[in-house]
């Protein structure tokens, strides 16, 4: 299988139709991503490589037959300025049913390629993904957002009760939505299911409090790209730390102190830390001198070229 210098590759799936997505980010060992297109929200979006593997549409990249809903520029276009969302959002119904042909348990990372609460999409679609996500209760679902605020008012605003194996049903795995305040003590949140948010400078902080206040079995940052000292971290309620430098083109420079800020804040709070990466541009003090750093091109990925104390891959534990 032919490989691509991009963070995903596709290849067809043998029943449906469909197609499945391996991953090489290191926290999750698949992709899956119903919802196409997204809009830019913040500093953290300035080089989405999303947004420029979409406007890219790579030869021989998308499947044959999937043009219109994975490879065209519908979604996002080359402009003067670089690639572009194009600012249509919406779900492909085609690519709900991927997880249940993983019949092997997967870490699967969902919406890579756009935003699961997106404001454009409408609840319903939001809802049918959680409703595929009940039937594969083998996985565990990453969900990583920037909308912050638009997660916890759905999420608060709905019940969800795993009905577990059902032979009435099929034998399958169904969820229960049951629209009403969600209250810890009546309501288990989907117990394969994690919910993070995305913050990469200060003025993002307010994500972890809204984070904080969303029902979830397990809650995550990713830290990435993490483009200056976050200072102070509010990891109550956190059960797992991701944290990396910008890669790819345009990259900005990442310095190691503010990872190490970051990871020496875990420890504290015994929360997991998992360093993805330093990114294409990171910077080393030289002599320990605070004033002077010099930035190194290359080698953000490999663990092996990174202060050893910084060498560090945690995973968390997920109840089920």
């Amino acid at each position: 299988m032919k490989s691509y210098p991009l963070d995903v590759y596709w290849f067809r799936h043998g029943g449906g139709g469909q197609v499945s997505v391996k991953t090489k980010i290191e926290w999750a060992t698949s992709s899956w991503s119903p919802i196409r297109g997204c809009t830019r929200v913040s500093e953290g979006c300035r080089n989405c490589w999303a947004e420029r593997m979409s406007a890219r549409n790579l030869p021989g990249l998308m499947p044959k037959g999937y043009s219109a809903a994975w490879g065209d520029r519908t979604y996002a276009e080359n402009t003067p300025s670089g690639p572009r969302w194009t600012g249509r959002v919406e779900l492909i119904e085609s690519q709900l049913g991927i997880p249940l042909h993983w019949r092997k348990p997967r870490r699967i990372f969902v919406c890579s390629m756009s935003d699961t609460f997106h404001e454009a999409l409408p609840d319903s679609d939001i809802l049918s993904i959680f409703q595929q996500i009940g039937k594969c209760p083998q996985h565990t679902f990453l969900i990583l957002t920037k909308r912050a605020e638009r997660m916890r008012s759905f999420m608060s605003a709905r019940r969800w009760r795993n009905l577990g194996h059902s032979p009435a049903m099929g034998g399958d795995h169904y969820v229960a939505i049951i629209p009403g305040e969600h209250r810890p003590d009546d309501a288990e949140f989907l117990p394969n299911v994690c919910l993070g948010v995305s913050v990469e400078d200060r003025s993002k902080l307010h994500r972890i409090d809204s984070l904080r206040e969303t029902p979830a079995a397990l809650r995550f940052l990713s830290l990435e790209p993490l483009l200056k000292d976050l200072g102070e971290l509010d990891l109550r309620g956190i059960g797992w730390v991701i944290v990396g430098g910008e890669s790819g083109p345009g990259a900005r420079c990442c310095k190691p102190e503010w990872i190490r800020s970051a990871l020496s804040q875990c420890r504290a709070a015994a929360v997991n830390c998992f360093v993805k990466q330093m990114g294409t541009w990171w910077a080393r003090q030289e002599n320990r001198d605070p004033d002077r750093w010099t930035q190194i091109n290359g080698k953000g990925s490999d663990p092996n070229d990174w202060p050893p104390d910084l060498q560090v891959r945690e995973m968390p534990e997920m109840r089920k």
